[in-house]
């Protein structure tokens, strides 16, 4: 608590001006007696005895009054926090091809690609102990094979996100071969035009303003399908000002890919890693990014600690305080609510006078 304008309680020093009028002699007769002897022989009653109550009373409002004037004042310190988050757009690949197990799980294990990324991508957006977690952007999931698909608006609900990318799978055989393939011309136009749409969105606060726009296109092959080239759609990100990481999954030559045979048993065999990196390169380039080629689980990692480093969000924290008039506000302490000064004060007031005209009163 404070006062702002503590000088007033100078005033303070005015009130023993009201015992020195309660105490000081008037030498005027209230009764005439012959004499008064006997009521010097009786003690005071009760009565009249309580009546030092009457400039008590007063003492007590007129300070109450002067602390009224000096204004205290009970402060709540309130804390604003104002982000210029990134929109964000990861578009991951789900291919047939993600099924080769070139990369290892924890334990070292052999694992497919897609399992890898699912893990490292909800680190990034959730944060663990070697990621930081994006809690004040808005992040989107864009999956694609031959065609692609819008699987999470960009939104904070990032555990919604991470669900939904746990439930993406990879294309299956029995899905036929209309489902497979490589769009990654499509996939980046889908996501150029869900990070343009942000403009339209009423749900983007003004306490949570978009600082820039980007997406994280990973894939493990060559554009293949679709009806977008991937030169076009970084030109239409470029013209949207989009910036777009490219990453390429998977190592050099050949890697383990599970098949299935006519009579349902699976084998491992080797299949020929091909990953179109020039125009993972021009896509970065065009659109002022960067290309990574991750070769296994630890350099996946290591790519989306960069790029959590290249994109940092801005965050600004104002703090101020709001000032509660005890004078003319109830204020709660210690889980006890006070009525406002100026309240007390007055009831101190009425009370000397209800007293001073009734049981308390004097002749004359």
């Amino acid at each position: 608590m404070t006062l702002h304008a503590p000088w007033m309680l100078t005033l303070l020093v005015l009130l023993p001006l009201i015992w020195w009028q309660w105490l000081r002699r008037h030498p005027h007769a209230a009764i005439r007696f012959s004499s008064i002897d006997w009521l010097k022989r009786n003690n005071q009653s009760l009565r009249v005895s309580a009546r030092i109550l009457l400039p008590l009373l007063r003492t007590l409002a007129v300070a109450i009054l002067i602390l009224c004037i000096a204004r205290p004042q009970k402060g709540n310190e309130e804390t604003r926090i104002y982000s210029e988050g990134i929109a964000i757009q990861l578009i991951v690949d789900r291919s047939s091809s993600m099924l080769a197990e070139d990369f290892t799980n924890n334990q070292g294990q052999p694992i497919n690609r897609l399992a890898v990324v699912k893990s490292v991508v909800e680190e990034f957006v959730l944060g663990s102990d070697d990621l930081k977690g994006r809690p004040d952007d808005l992040v989107g999931l864009v999956s694609f094979a031959g065609f692609a698909d819008s699987k999470c608006p960009l939104t904070l609900d990032h555990e919604f996100l991470a669900k939904t990318l746990r439930q993406t799978n990879i294309v299956q055989p029995e899905e036929g071969r209309e489902e497979d393939g490589t769009a990654i011309g499509d996939a980046l136009a889908l996501a150029v035009e869900k990070l343009r749409d942000l403009d339209r969105r009423r749900d983007v606060s003004e306490a949570n303003r978009i600082k820039s726009r980007i997406a994280i296109l990973l894939t493990d092959g060559e554009n293949n399908r679709g009806d977008i080239e991937p030169e076009k759609a970084a030109e239409i990100a470029q013209a949207f000002d989009i910036k777009v990481y490219t990453i390429g999954a998977g190592t050099d030559g050949y890697a383990n890919m599970p098949v299935r045979d006519v009579f349902g048993s699976v084998f491992r065999r080797q299949a020929r890693v091909f990953i179109d990196e020039e125009t993972l390169k021009s896509i970065a380039s065009v659109t002022g990014g960067q290309y990574f080629r991750a070769k296994d689980s630890a350099s996946l990692k290591n790519i989306y600690k960069e790029i959590n480093e290249l994109e940092k969000t801005k965050t600004e924290e104002k703090r101020f305080m709001q000032y509660t008039e005890l004078a003319t506000h109830a204020v709660t302490l210690d889980g006890f609510k006070l009525p406002p000064l100026l309240a007390i004060a007055l009831s101190l007031l009425a009370t000397e006078i209800l007293l001073t005209n009734t049981a308390l009163r004097k002749i004359p």
